[in-house]
């Protein structure tokens, strides 16, 4: 182990100074180089650590290097069409290639006087652009480094190697009825990418967010992103994650928010794809009357493994959340789920909710599941549940006899119990797509439509 720490801490010498945007900028090169010192205290996290229990990443670093890929290769066609298909639609559109933002397939030139949404690797190369009345100078320039968002160890490593993402600011009062969408495209072999995207959200605006991430080829690649939310009184952020790596990729992320008065966070998570998927969500209720909503959906087959940690702190009192993620595993596929909501002393009046639903096709699949609540506080309303089952055989039976063959019936199943969340979705476009993806998962899935 001490061969590898050394190892990282050449890198981090080497690497940090001259590859990455701010290597000119002393603040910037020093917070990096601080980033990854922690992160080579730690290593990567060991089974033996309770939130990594059912987790091995120790592949990571043998199947790829830890330095980010500098030089993206040129998109698929099939990730251009996928491009082209999403700016057709009106959205506007941000697409990074292997981590670093691609402007010939963006489309971001009709967005409204009062929002912007620029590169991350732009803004730290020129920090001029940090006393912008749209950015907070602290909050770019410090907070994006500040150890006290590094909530694992890839957190403190996702700081140190940031290579690029959407920046975004929504003025006070700025309503975005037209979605953004943040496009990530894995087109590397063996790569390792790091995407960064920070929003910031002003008193009382409103927007809805959807950060994809897709890749087709079938290679080691290492993805390891992270998402700040900063939303303000009365604000409104809708965010949506989909999650549609390559069979042999690992993704490793965190989403992280925090709430004001009166604030609402409604987030989805979808994952749909990748051999190896950690996703870690987690908002802090700091104001009276906020609220938010966190919902998951994860398909996985053959051997992939999915593992979700979420965390909603009750900080402030009279705050609400509610929390609705389901699981369909068939295979050897695994799932993880650890959700755990936390009242702290001066919330009462808490009320929040939480439950896992898990289905299990085959023998084979597996799943780990461990909802908790602490609380701190009197007068409070607090739930949570999980049930981890397989297809019910009343309705697999009431089916047959109406004359459903046996794999469209357990399709149709399948189908609802994904669809409970698929339908919170309030952008027609993404629910289409990803309604279609569950479809083409499934035997039959054509018809499956047909029937409901």
């Amino acid at each position: 182990m001490s061969t590898q720490l050394e190892s990282w801490r050449n890198m981090a010498l080497e690497f940090v100074p001259h590859a990455l945007a701010g290597h000119d900028v002393p603040r910037v090169l020093a917070a990096r180089q601080s980033a990854f010192t922690r992160f080579a205290e730690h290593g990567f996290p060991t089974r033996r650590e309770e939130e990594w229990k059912y987790t091995d990443v120790s592949a990571i670093g043998r199947r790829t290097s830890l330095a980010p890929d500098n030089i993206p290769p040129d998109p698929s066609f099939e990730a251009k069409l996928l491009a082209w298909s999403i700016a057709s639609e009106g959205m506007h559109l941000m697409v990074f290639v292997n981590g670093h933002y691609d402007h010939t397939l963006s489309m971001t030139d009709h967005l409204p006087h009062d929002i912007r949404l620029t590169s991350l690797a732009y803004l730290l190369d020129d920090t001029s652009h940090f006393s912008e009345k749209f950015f907070d100078k602290k909050f770019i320039a410090h907070d994006f480094f500040d150890k006290k968002h590094e909530h694992t160890t890839f957190s403190a490593l996702n700081n140190a190697f940031a290579t690029d993402g959407a920046v975004l600011y929504l003025a006070p009062d700025m309503v975005l009825d037209v979605p953004i969408y943040l496009l990530f495209i894995a087109s590397g072999r063996g790569a390792a990418i790091y995407p960064r995207n920070i929003i910031i959200a002003g008193e009382n605006s409103r927007a809805k967010i959807i950060e994809h991430y897709i890749g087709t080829l079938d290679v080691h690649n290492f993805t390891n992103a992270m998402t700040q939310i900063n939303i303000a009184a009365g604000a409104e952020i809708e965010h949506c994650k989909l999650l549609q790596e390559g069979p042999a990729a690992t993704h490793i992320a965190g989403i992280h928010a925090e709430q004001a008065t009166g604030s609402l966070f409604i987030s989805h998570a979808f994952t749909l794809g990748g051999h190896l998927c950690r996703n870690d969500i987690t908002t802090q209720l700091n104001g009276t009357n906020s609220h938010c909503e966190l919902n998951g959906l994860y398909l996985m087959n053959e051997r992939q493994h999915v593992d979700h940690h979420t965390r909603i702190d009750h900080i402030a009192p009279e705050s609400s959340s509610q929390e609705h993620y389901r699981g369909v595993l068939d295979g050897s596929a695994h799932g993880v789920f650890n959700g755990k909501v936390v009242v702290h002393p001066r919330a009462v009046k808490t009320n929040a909710h939480q439950v896992n639903h898990n289905l299990l096709l085959s023998r084979q699949a597996e799943v780990d599941t461990k909802p908790q609540l602490e609380i701190f506080a009197d007068d409070v309303q607090c739930t949570h549940g999980v049930t981890v089952g397989q297809l019910d055989e009343d309705s697999l039976f009431y089916l047959r006899s109406r004359g459903i063959d046996a794999d469209l019936a357990r399709s149709v199943l399948t189908y609802g119990f994904a669809n409970d969340i698929i339908e919170r979705v309030s952008v027609p476009y993404l629910r289409t797509r990803i309604e279609h993806l569950v479809l083409d998962r499934l035997p039959q899935g054509d018809q499956v439509k047909d029937l409901l």
